[in-house]
């Protein structure tokens, strides 16, 4: 595998930033290092060396070891082409989209996950107060429950993404070095070898597709194994899950939203349409304003915003999205993907208790 033969345990920094002394037992392979025109490698260009020299001062790394990382990756094409947009954007559609989602092999699948690790997810609920239906929809919308994680090493798509960013989009390459130094630091400090780390085309890894960054400063140990470790270990992946939405302002024993009818006055409509999938009114704001709340929404005593989810030529589906709602966009900033998340967590939840293990 290209790569083959990279240092295994990369040189960690401590609390002060200061790079430890590499093992003697290390070997940091340098003749990538070397001048020679292979225009697919970044070991022979000097923006990656720049760039290795700046995340290993930002993040607490050794140079060389950084350096010697970066000259392992590859430019990608596939990921430049795949991290533009559709040349013709599809109709926003929520039936649709929740149709590829909530259907039969999903909710089987997500089934068997529930059944397999029913102990921690309930272990995950008490300690962080998100309902394992949640966690359980996230998992599955993300990676079918691990069936999907990716194939790109990340290391390539992050690479790709921080020095050949594609024109014809906003510039997101700083975003990109950032996640690159955070998974160097993240191999750095577990011993791990940068290239055999796989994930999306956009770098997002493991059963959740958490980024580099959100690993180490969401990443739970959920199994107490001294590692964390989202592409293997489902118990990780689910005791993360919980503590991300926790740190995003989940909420304990709060639904994520509400059936509601809009305001039949479109001017009305629009004036709670404003704050977008911010929870702005009160359940009395939005009825003073005409929308109709389901029974169980007129007693809720947060905020909710009204959320519109466009069907195409068809009449559009309204709901009221509370904290939690909002707190599930923190994960993936579509209001789609949130009822997604909520709609499937439901139907596996459902058959789950329809069909009880003997």
């Amino acid at each position: 595998m290209p790569g083959s033969g990279f240092v295994t345990s990369a040189p960690a920094a401590n609390d002060q930033g200061e790079a430890q002394g590499v093992p003697e037992r290390t070997t940091i392979q340098t003749a990538a290092l070397a001048t020679n025109p292979d225009p697919g490698s970044y070991a022979y260009r000097e923006d990656a060396r720049a760039l290795a020299r700046t995340l290993a001062e930002r993040h607490g790394l050794d140079p060389a070891w950084a350096a010697a990382a970066l000259a392992q990756a590859r430019v990608n094409d596939s990921v430049t082409r795949l991290i533009m947009p559709a040349a013709t954007p599809a109709a926003k559609n929520w039936g649709a989209y929740r149709a590829r989602f909530v259907e039969p092999i999903r909710v089987r699948a997500g089934v068997a996950f529930w059944r397999t690790h029913e102990a921690t997810l309930r272990r995950a609920e008490a300690s962080y107060g998100v309902p394992m239906a949640i966690i359980a929809g996230i998992i599955g919308v993300e990676t079918v429950y691990g069936r999907n994680t990716g194939n790109f090493r990340v290391l390539d798509a992050l690479a790709t993404l921080s020095l050949d960013f594609p024109k014809g989009r906003s510039d997101r390459s700083a975003y990109f070095q950032d996640e690159l130094g955070q998974l160097l630091r993240l191999c750095a400090d577990q011993g791990d070898d940068p290239t055999t780390v796989l994930g999306s085309y956009a770098g997002a890894i493991g059963l959740p597709q958490f980024m580099p960054g959100s690993i180490r400063r969401f990443g739970v140990d959920f199994d107490g194994d001294g590692r964390i470790d989202l592409r293997n270990n489902p118990v990780d992946a689910i005791g993360s899950v919980a503590h991300y939405l926790a740190q995003h302002g989940w909420q304990r024993g709060m639904p994520t939203h509400y059936a509601v009818a809009p305001p039949a006055d479109a001017a009305m409509r629009e004036r709670l349409l404003g704050p977008d999938i911010v929870p702005s009114f009160t359940a009395a704001e939005l009825a003073q304003a005409g929308a109709e709340l389901a029974p169980a929404g007129q007693g809720h005593a947060g905020l909710m915003a009204l959320v519109l989810l466009y069907n195409g030529d068809a009449a559009p589906t309204y709901v009221a999205g509370t904290d939690n709602f909002y707190a599930i966009t923190r994960y993936n900033q579509s209001s789609y993907y949130a009822l997604a998340v909520a709609d499937l967590g439901e139907a596996v939840a459902r058959a789950v208790a329809a069909a009880p293990t003997k």
